[in-house]
């Protein structure tokens, strides 16, 4: 039996002002993920601080708010078998410094703020994060 999973990604704002879209989905694409939906939105920063509502308790949660809503994002629905933790790693960590060579971060990411793109870290977040953008 196939555990084909949904999660949730999303092109931050730093790589749509870089025009990296198409480049960052290619890469998916490439890598069987499917795209089941895609969006190009702009979220306030309130919108910003509820997604992120998990981090609250962080000492970088204002900062990663206000980056998350500094401009156009994409968020996407990407569905694979195994997609969350397989997004995970073609990700690639989330400091660009520590990310293994071929991952995304590693390739586009500017710092560990500015990463240029974000993937669900669970089943149950994948979920919940879809639910935030897809489904309200």
């Amino acid at each position: 039996m196939s555990n084909t999973q949904k999660t949730l990604s999303i092109i931050k704002p730093d790589a749509v002002q870089r025009n990296l879209t198409e480049e960052i989905k290619s890469i998916f694409k490439k890598n069987d993920f499917e795209i089941t939906s895609e969006k190009k939105i702009k979220i306030s920063k309130e919108e910003a601080e509820k997604f992120y509502i998990v981090h609250q308790t962080k000492p970088f949660y204002e900062d990663l708010c206000n980056y998350l809503s500094s401009g156009p994002i994409v968020v996407m629905i990407l569905s694979k078998e195994n997609a969350v933790l397989a997004n995970r790693e073609l990700m690639g960590a989330t400091n660009p410094e520590d990310a293994k060579e071929g991952t995304i971060r590693k390739k586009y990411g500017l710092s560990i703020d500015k990463n240029s793109v974000h993937g669900s870290d669970s089943e149950e977040n994948a979920k919940k994060e879809i639910d935030f953008f897809f489904n309200n």
